[in-house]
């Protein structure tokens, strides 16, 4: 089987004999019953090869879609002009950035159709093509756009810079609306959905696909078409892991899958991770690795955010579909960049839960978040965690209560804002990083648990205080009963109260003793 690992163009896909999961029964859908779409997908989610793919088909390509569903759907096949636009592969530095990319894709239109506005403005250049194009060949146009939002991902912080492309592709999109009678069919594509910048708003005919139910599995791979497709290639993974298909199986499902872009929809496993985790019969942290922009630390950082409240969130729908750059929420951009997915829905307050998607995400994520909230010095946080698992499995408590305090000697502290919430992430991520069942403000009956944590054998049950005592931590420990959920466990369970100086920036003190359950 060959696999088509970096490859988006669907004509090659088919031509040269790769695995196409086919999708084209639900782009008939969308071509037939609507004009103007726009959809969120995470990076490397199949996005650029669905817009091949409806170019193909709309430039009358029948060939290409032998034994596909839609040979049976269409009957006309009739070919369309389509202007294409790609603003994936540019770096954004400036204003001047993004006019020279849409320029160059101008230019190459204009050479075609007619370049007599190729002094003016953008937007009118645009316009005009659109118009050439229809009275040169008689037929309506196809404009498809990949990535609409890379400059504005690229200048999240910036609110100048970010309002300038705002404003430039607001009235290049806008065309699109003015030239309606000439166009047959709109698509735009992105990573994220930037609700109050109004990008979109002289656009407000555009369908936002991202969340429908119809169209969640429009990218990335089902269950169904993971075993339908991919049968002897999971049966040769496992054979190289020495596990049988349903261990495989349940390994695929918590590397890759859980993607959920609806509430009520079945979940969907990251198909770039899929097909490299198949063609090196491997598993691997395929999609994680091809890089995570640095943007999203930063929003994190900048706003102090608490770790365990992004990955437990709890948020409306306005909240997921729009990104503002003056916003103090990240959650937002993290969730439309894939780190987070929907976890469940609560019907009467309208929230979406969300939590990483899956194991892959998890990992990832928690790894390189780690050099940003533990110590500068390279290679130091990864002696550390090696220790701290030898002193969490072995229950020498007091052993990696000094390894923590050692750490925190050694932790940045340029973009802290609130004491207390810095050192709660802190320990969040290197009991994340431990591999053990972690949850900062863990929440009981009677109050809330800073930390706990669990190995094979013993649980700790950690309160924190700023600026004031060991002794006091401890003393909330017991009056709140902290260790009373944990009683009919046979672990033994340590209660560790610690208090940190602000002053210091370190723990000064930590009482320790065995839970009498």
């Amino acid at each position: 089987m060959k696999y088509p690992i970096g490859i988006q163009n669907f004509g090659e896909i088919r031509r040269d004999g790769y695995v196409y999961v086919d999708k084209t029964a639900l782009v008939y859908k969308m071509v037939s019953e609507g004009k103007y779409y726009f959809l969120s997908r995470p990076r490397r989610f199949g996005k650029s090869l669905l817009l091949s793919t409806i170019d193909a088909y709309l430039s009358g390509e029948k060939e290409l879609f032998k034994g596909l569903a839609i040979e049976q759907l269409e009957q006309d096949w009739t070919e369309y002009p389509i202007l294409r636009l790609d603003l994936n592969s540019r770096e954004y530095k400036d204003e001047s950035s993004l006019v020279a990319e849409l320029n160059r894709h101008l230019e190459g239109w204009e050479k075609r159709y007619g370049d007599e506005y190729k002094d003016r403005a953008v937007e009118e250049r645009f316009l005009h093509v659109i118009t050439k194009v229809y009275e040169q060949t008689g037929k309506r146009v196809v404009i498809l756009v990949d990535e609409y939002d890379k400059p504005l991902l690229q200048a999240i912080g910036n609110e100048e810079l970010q309002t300038a492309y705002c404003n430039t592709l607001k009235a290049f999109y806008g065309v699109l609306k003015t030239c309606d009678r000439y166009i047959r069919f709109a698509f735009l594509t992105g990573v994220t959905k930037f609700g109050k910048v109004s990008v979109f708003s002289d656009l407000n005919n555009l369908n936002d696909i991202s969340m429908s139910p119809k169209y969640h599995n429009i990218c990335g791979i089902t269950e169904q078409e993971l075993v339908g497709y991919f049968s002897d290639s999971i049966d040769q993974l496992a054979t190289n892991y020495k596990i049988d298909r349903f261990e495989c199986l349940e390994k695929l499902r918590e590397s890759y899958d859980g993607y959920h872009f609806e509430e009520k929809s079945e979940g969907l496993y990251n198909p770039f991770s899929v097909l490299n985790t198949f063609y090196n019969n491997k598993f691997g942290s395929y999609w994680f690795e091809t890089g995570t922009p640095t943007y999203l630390v930063e929003l994190l950082q900048r706003f102090d955010y608490n770790l365990d409240e992004m990955s437990n969130a709890e948020v409306t729908a306005d909240v997921l579909n729009g990104i503002d750059s003056s916003s103090l929420d990240p959650i937002p951009v993290i969730y439309q960049s894939g780190y987070l997915t929907i976890k469940g829905y609560d019907t009467e307050f309208g929230e979406y839960k969300l939590g990483f998607p899956n194991e892959e995400v998890e990992v990832g994520f928690i790894k390189y978040l780690a050099p940003f909230y533990l110590s500068k010095r390279q290679g130091r946080s990864s002696f550390d965690v090696r220790k701290f698992i030898e002193d969490v499995q072995t229950g020498k408590v007091e052993q990696f209560c000094k390894r923590l305090k050692t750490l925190f000697a050694d932790t940045p502290y340029e973009l802290v804002k609130d004491l207390e919430n810095h050192y709660q992430n802190i320990v969040w991520v290197v009991f994340k990083m431990l591999g053990f069942y972690s949850q900062a403000e863990y929440h009981t009956s009677e109050g809330r648990i800073d930390l706990v944590v669990s190995s094979s054998q013993y649980r700790y049950v950690m309160e924190f205080k700023l600026d004031g005592t060991a002794q006091q931590a401890m003393q909330q420990i017991k009056s709140k009963e902290y260790g009373l959920p944990f009683s009919m466990d046979e672990k033994k369970t340590y209660l560790i109260g610690m208090n940190f100086d602000s002053t210091t920036r370190n723990i000064a003190e930590c009482v320790i003793e065995e839970a009498n359950c």
